[in-house]
């Protein structure tokens, strides 16, 4: 990646909706030049889609908690399989596969406590492989929408 190529995945991360034709301008490059930088960026997987982000209250999922989960036994098919599990939970936002002394960390976006509270017990508790699940709800989240290369 060059720096042109730098500066346009900047720029889509901040607005992925920002017309080739206004990047081309700030960049001061045609919109030919773009349009074929942008193509070669999502062939090459640099750029993975693109997404609009949504107020988490205003759809109806104002509390947030990040749940630590063992499974047992610690196989292969059982980490895949639990994943697997968790993609299909509408509750869950990301899964992080970890080292350590837990295997996931899983992001969830619920109503309340009363909805979290099911999550845990009605639906992540009966699953067989589950050893330890530690749940802390979260006060506050952010994240930055420009990752750039190092």
């Amino acid at each position: 990646m060059d720096e042109l190529d730098s500066a346009l995945v900047r720029m889509l991360q901040e607005d992925g909706r920002r017309t080739n034709r206004d990047m081309a301008q700030v960049l001061g490059i045609a919109p030919s030049t773009c349009l074929e930088r942008i193509r070669s960026l999502r062939q090459r997987g640099i750029l993975t889609g693109f997404h609009a982000e949504a107020d988490l209250t205003a759809i109806g999922r104002g509390l947030q908690a990040m749940i630590a989960v063992r499974v047992r036994p610690p196989t292969r098919a059982v980490i895949e399989a639990f994943q697997a599990f968790l993609g299909r939970m509408p509750e869950v936002i990301s899964v992080f596969v970890l080292t350590g002394t837990d295997d996931f960390l899983v992001h969830v976006a619920v109503r309340d406590t009363d909805h979290l509270h099911a999550v845990v017990l009605d639906k992540l508790t009966k699953r067989p492989e589950l050893a330890d699940v530690r749940t802390s709800v979260i006060y506050s989240h952010t994240h930055k929408k420009v990752v750039g290369p190092l």
